[in-house]
């Protein structure tokens, strides 16, 4: 008798599937905070064909009016062209309403949702997230089953989630059951406890324990942790019976581990990391992280290294590296867009930040305090209008959204 295929979950029209893939994993850098992105407003950006999420910066006045040049920030960026849908966006959050928030201003933008439940970091665990999520699991399955109801269902896209292994198989098998339950189509587990860094060997033995209750609930199973190329992440694929695996460090050193031995391998330190300048020029990537990624790449004790670790703006560095292919003119541009090295405005000082705001504080109020209406009194005292007495409601009443609530105009379309 021929045994039944194993069951699967569905996976959405606009969703991936994660089985037979290996897939870059998503790290401290590139996850945005769910309460970041809410409250800001997507543009499509066609110097760079990206699709900008952006608010305005709170470096200098709250109020645009009173500084003119206040510049927006960008605080989430895809590319449609070149990720296509295959981007999934990892999500930090502690809150099942603020999660779907900001979700819901992606969805149409990218293949899936994925809740970080993995990163051992102050900055994801202190507010509740990451890591710490382990240590709340009903509220982390409370999370999971309000973005699958509310994103991934009307959106037709996948919600997944990263974890950590836990202290005992028996701790681990009940929290990878219930996540199961709550409607994911894929699971990442990295090998490794909360308080171990990254120097400590990934532990496997609870492996094959996560990828069968995975499959026996249909939901993909990925393993991460100490795979360093695309040919012995397979190998440990076939191993421990995950669906897929994930890289993360050895990645942001060389992305082109993802290239089998078949086709060449991996590629040279200096080609790649030509290929990254010449595509963060092209989309006008953040100067700080276009930095802190070259640091990975280039060997620290190679005297080119040292020579990108001086450099202030593109234009420097395409000098540094020795670039003379018609780069300089794009550097320069670039360099001016985002105010960096010649182009780099002098910051506003404490006090003049101080000042800045506070006269901001008072045009504000002048514009926003409504003029009262004369008192009339009556024999039984004064009498109040009801605008009168709306305003005098307590503070906590009459209060006004706070900068994290979604303005009426931010749009949620697609390209």
């Amino acid at each position: 008798m021929t045994a039944s295929p194993p069951h699967k979950v569905p996976i959405p029209r606009h969703g991936v599937d994660y089985r037979g893939k290996i897939v870059l994993a998503p790290m401290v850098r590139s996850e945005t905070i769910d309460k970041a992105l809410i409250g800001t407003t997507r543009h499509f950006n066609a110097v760079t064909g990206t699709v900008d999420f952006t608010r305005l910066s709170s470096n200098g006045a709250k109020n645009p009016a009173i500084n003119s040049e206040q510049r927006e920030s960008v605080i989430y960026r895809l590319h449609p062209s070149r990720e296509g849908k295959r981007l999934i966006y990892q999500i930090g959050t502690a809150n099942p309403e603020t999660a779907v928030q900001a979700a819901k201003l992606v969805a149409q933008d990218v293949a899936g949702i994925d809740v970080n439940a993995g990163c051992p970091k102050p900055f994801s665990t202190s507010g509740g997230m990451g890591a710490a999520l382990l240590k709340t699991p009903d509220k982390l399955c409370v999370i999971l089953r309000a973005l699958v109801s509310e994103v991934g269902i009307p959106n037709e896209i996948g919600i997944s989630v990263k974890i950590r292994i836990l202290d005992t198989p028996d701790e681990t098998e009940k929290l990878v059951r219930n996540l199961c339950a709550t409607g994911i189509t894929g699971l990442t587990v990295h090998c490794r406890t909360t308080p171990m860094r990254p120097r400590e060997r990934a532990i496997r033995d609870q492996l094959k324990m996560v990828a069968n209750v995975c499959r026996e609930a249909g939901v993909a199973c990925l393993m991460n942790g100490d795979v360093i190329s695309r040919d012995e992440a397979l190998n440990l694929v076939s191993e421990f019976g995950c669906d897929g695996a994930m890289i993360a460090t050895a990645a942001e050193t060389n992305p082109s581990v993802f290239r089998p031995t078949a086709e060449g391998g991996m590629a040279p330190w200096e080609e790649v990391v030509k290929e990254y300048v010449k595509t963060s020029l092209e989309v006008e990537n953040r100067w700080g992280n276009t930095k802190y990624l070259l640091g990975q790449m280039i060997p620290g004790k190679n005297n080119t290294y040292k020579k990108m670790q001086l450099t202030k703006s593109y234009s420097e560095l395409v000098n540094a590296l020795g670039y003379d292919d018609g780069s300089q003119a794009l550097a320069r541009r670039v360099d001016k867009g985002l105010e960096i090295g010649e182009y780099e405005k002098a910051k506003m000082t404490k006090a003049e930040r101080k000042a800045t705001n506070k006269a901001a504080k008072k045009v504000e109020e002048v514009e926003t305090t409504p003029q009262r209406e004369p008192l009339t009194k009556t024999a039984a005292g004064i009498k109040r209008s009801a605008e009168m007495a709306q305003l005098d409601m307590p503070p906590d009443i009459a209060r006004k959204s706070g900068p994290a609530s979604v303005p009426e105009q931010v749009s949620t379309l697609g390209v």
